[in-house]
């Protein structure tokens, strides 16, 4: 699921939200991206529709890859660091 183009977006999304203030701008709405990212801002960098983007994140969420936080309006994601170490540790066993 992974290892095509569409994997790659979401490995690039993975990586970004490791450091996002490395990768996204502050939030035109307001603040920093200490408390995740929006759907606009992974669109805009991936230079996408929100819709795409939201796909993408929505799937990373649903694997547990990414907490998604609702504030207001928009929902900032997140990766969740815990998970994603349970993933890598199966991987490395061969699983």
């Amino acid at each position: 699921m992974l290892r095509t183009s569409v994997g790659e977006t979401r490995l690039d999304i993975l990586e970004w939200l490791k450091d996002p203030a490395d990768h996204f701008p502050p939030q035109s709405h307001g603040g920093g991206v200490e408390r995740g990212v929006t759907v606009e801002a992974v669109a805009a960098k991936l230079g996408v529709p929100s819709a795409v983007a939201g796909t993408h994140l929505g799937l990373l969420a649903d694997m547990g890859l990414l907490t998604a936080r609702r504030i207001g309006p928009r929902t900032y994601y997140r990766r969740d660091e815990v998970r994603i170490a349970e993933v890598a540790r199966m991987f490395e066993k061969g699983w």
